[in-house]
């Protein structure tokens, strides 16, 4: 090997949902919402201007409009380039220590991306039969606990007395709650922070307020945590949020009834979807997200995916163990279900 191959850092990295170029899918596997963002911020669109000038560095206009619409105080509110970044930046502020990290061990898939990545030690504690994270596991001294809620891929949420638990568990360490899916179903950590100063609670603008191409995620917690992450970003970089961004962001928290409308869709043709796949023998966990997770009772996941994805249909499939025999599959509109369970009804047939 030459000299300076040896000082490239060697990493596996996070796998992403495949992006199709085809115009003709239904498209059901990275969890984007089938919904447009708000009317608002379409029509804003077309008159953002200076482009030619840095953002903010602060954002302070999304951080305030995020603070007001939370109850919250604007040093309570990190943003950063989606979820992803702020979680990223999250791992590299509070995982420090020499005990390892613990995150369940079906989860989001870029967890041990980052802690390999960053150098940290972690440790994951596994799901039980049901898919549901076993609080007790989560007593024994660490460096720090990560979980989502609603968990993905399984789309199983944990009550709020379970993470209250967790927490008082973990006084001495950063708890990070992943919320990318609350508004699905969950009522958000957030109602805890005022008594736990350790607590971070991670949420984005991707899922169910449409916005998944403008990357603007964020954190909410103390002053004190909210600090440490900005001296981070700024010894990173300081422009991490464009101009559009920050602006569309906050346009788009204005509009709450169109929120409230399009959730409420989702989580409508979600549980109409559920009871239609039961019938075709599929079982998953009761999922709070806008997705579920579902395996068949005699045709195998991997079968299904492939023959659904000739027929432009995509949907998640992982090939880990545990998992394997499962799908993860976006709730679209109602037309797009309605596809998908015109193909399966075919296809379970034959």
């Amino acid at each position: 090997m030459k000299e300076w191959k040896k000082n490239i850092r060697q990493v596996v990295p996070y796998v992403p949902g495949e992006q199709p170029k085809c115009t003709s899918m239904i498209k059901l596997n990275t969890n984007e919402n089938p919904y447009p963002p708000a009317p608002s911020v379409q029509k804003m669109c077309q008159n953002i201007d200076n482009l030619r000038l840095y953002p903010d560095p602060a954002a302070s206009l999304l951080v305030e409009t995020i603070a007001e619409y939370k109850g919250l105080s604007p040093e309570q509110v990190f943003v950063g380039v989606g979820s992803d970044d702020v979680l990223a930046m999250s791992f590299l502020t509070f995982f420090n220590g020499d005990q390892p990290i613990f995150f369940p061990d079906i989860t989001y898939s870029f967890y041990d991306v980052w802690a390999e990545l960053f150098q940290i030690p972690y440790c994951t504690k596994a799901l039980d039969e049901n898919f549901q994270i076993k609080k007790e596991d989560y007593y024994w001294s660490n460096g720090g606990v990560i979980f989502p809620n609603p968990n993905a891929p399984t789309g199983v949420l944990m009550p709020l007395s379970d993470i209250r638990d967790i927490l008082d568990h973990n006084q001495d360490v950063i708890v990070i709650v992943d919320e990318a899916y609350i508004d699905f179903g969950g009522i958000s950590a957030q109602v805890l922070l005022d008594n736990y100063e350790n607590l971070l609670i991670v949420q984005t603008f991707s899922k169910s307020r449409s916005m998944a191409g403008m990357r603007i995620g964020y954190a909410m917690g103390s002053a004190e945590l909210i600090r440490a992450l900005n001296d981070v970003k700024y010894s990173f970089n300081s422009y991490t949020m464009n101009q559009p961004s920050i602006l569309l962001g906050a346009e788009s928290i204005k509009d709450e009834a169109y929120f409230r409308e399009t959730t409420n869709k989702i989580i409508a043709t979600r549980e109409w979807f559920k009871a239609e796949m039961k019938e075709l023998g599929f079982t998953f966990p009761d999922s709070k997200a806008n997705f579920i997770f579902a395996t068949h009772e005699s045709v195998s996941a991997k079968e299904i995916f492939e023959a659904a994805r000739e027929q432009n249909i995509y949907v998640r499939y992982f090939n880990k163990p545990r998992i394997d025999n499962y799908l993860r599959i976006t709730i679209g509109t109602e037309e797009e279900m309605q596809a998908l369970l015109t193909f399966l009804r075919t296809y379970l047939k034959k």
